[in-house]
């Protein structure tokens, strides 16, 4: 028999029963639906993370200090001569303010006093605006920049363009001098000021409690933290389990472990339905065997072989299985796609792509593949030994 004939006949098995061949392959769907869902989704999620941390961000390294007298900038330039394996060592420090709100009252926003190298430290990305200047750092100038997620709750719309405007800090008026791309994945809302101004107007604890460097190119990451602890814990006169060190590098292939882990889990929940979906094909195979009986009988008398009622039979639960891997890539990805706008509309600012990987498709297919032949060989043989006398006698 001809591929094309072949082809032809197990089209107009399949379709003289398209209810029953739909409800067939539904285990497929669902089973294949979710890992493409679940993989596009993750895939788009590393992605987003990733854009917004940026490739030169691996190299930050995030350092705690418990000092009984705390952590001053000049510690900080301190510590940044001793260890040159820095490209640059910044901090934060935190302070607190009466706000006016875009609806008339008073709110309490997070204040973080910074120099201008943290913008650059911590990889943020304006909006629109500018940093302050180092001029305007030591002369403790009364600006800020705003989180690009606090522009709701102080302008009243999201799409606000607030650069040149005022807005009220305790008793004080500050010019807003530029507005941040939020860092979504990091959550909460933020103003910032000039690390001076958090000090001597806003009633900074005058403490540094955040102290992130960026690691010189070519560093081994995992020693830098080690000999970063063991440098600011001398430095401080601190036990080593008072300083905390930890790379974003380690935090970055924490979560690739995680989503990979998850990847699993979901493959493995998702390989039931697929089972399942295979034993609905080798059920639907055999019903259709024992249907066809004396269509198989008057195949055979005419000159058929076995490996041609194999073929047929075989070629059939494949284009079950196929099309359920067709249909469940699509509703796979409308799904993710469905879910990254629930997710948008969660966390403001995060917008989530789903990727759907070319690898993941083509795997995809495979699996179906698989399913069908796997599944389909006991019908398909099954359906070959029939003795062609017996099968034209059968009713």
């Amino acid at each position: 028999m001809k591929i094309g004939d072949l082809f032809y006949e197990t089209w107009h098995a399949l379709s003289a029963n398209k209810g029953r061949s739909l409800l067939t392959i539904l285990g497929i769907v669902i089973g294949i639906a979710a890992v493409i869902a679940m993989t596009s989704l993750i895939a788009g999620i590393q992605n987003t993370l990733m854009g917004e941390m940026g490739f030169e961000q691996a190299r930050q390294v995030s350092i705690s200090a418990y000092s009984p007298d705390g952590v001053t900038f000049d510690d900080l330039d301190k510590l940044e001569r001793g260890m040159p394996e820095y490209e640059a060592l910044t901090g934060a420090a935190y302070a607190s303010a009466e706000i006016t709100g875009a609806d008339g009252q008073p709110v309490y926003m997070g204040i973080t006093g910074v120099r201008p190298d943290y913008f650059g430290v911590m990889g943020s990305k304006l909006k629109e605006g500018r940093f302050f200047t180092d001029a305007e750092n030591e002369g403790a100038a009364r600006l800020v920049v705003v989180d690009a997620s606090s522009l709701m709750q102080l302008f009243g719309s999201a799409d606000a363009q607030p650069v040149g405007s005022s807005v009220r800090l305790g008793n004080d008026d500050y010019t807003v001098v530029g507005v941040l791309e939020s860092a979504s994945f990091m959550g909460g809302s933020s103003l910032y000021v000039p690390s001076t101004t958090a000090q001597t107007r806003l009633g900074g604890t005058g403490g540094i409690q955040q102290i992130v460097g960026i690691a010189r190119e070519g560093t081994d990451m995992d020693r830098l933290v080690e000999t970063t602890q063991a440098y600011v814990a001398q430095y401080f006169n601190l036990d080593q389990e008072n300083v905390y060190v930890q790379s974003l590098d380690a935090v970055i292939k924490q979560m690739e472990t995680m989503m990979m882990s998850f990847s699993l889990l979901m493959g493995s929940v998702a390989s039931i339905s697929l089972f399942v979906g295979g034993i609905g094909i080798m059920n639907m195979m055999l019903t259709n065997v024992t249907e066809r009986i004396r269509e198989i009988g008057l195949r055979k008398s005419l000159g058929a072989r076995r490996r041609d009622i194999t073929k047929q039979f075989l070629l059939e639960a494949v284009m079950l299985c196929v099309a359920g891997g067709v249909f469940g890539i699509v509703f796979g990805f409308l799904a993710a796609w469905g879910l990254g706008q629930v997710i948008g509309a969660v966390q403001p600012g995060m917008t989530v792509t789903p990727v759907l990987a070319p690898g993941v498709v083509f795997g995809a297919v495979a699996v179906c593949v698989a399913i069908g032949v796997v599944f389909g060989s006991y019908p398909a043989r099954r359906a070959a030994k029939l003795d062609p006398v017996e099968s034209l006698r059968y009713q």
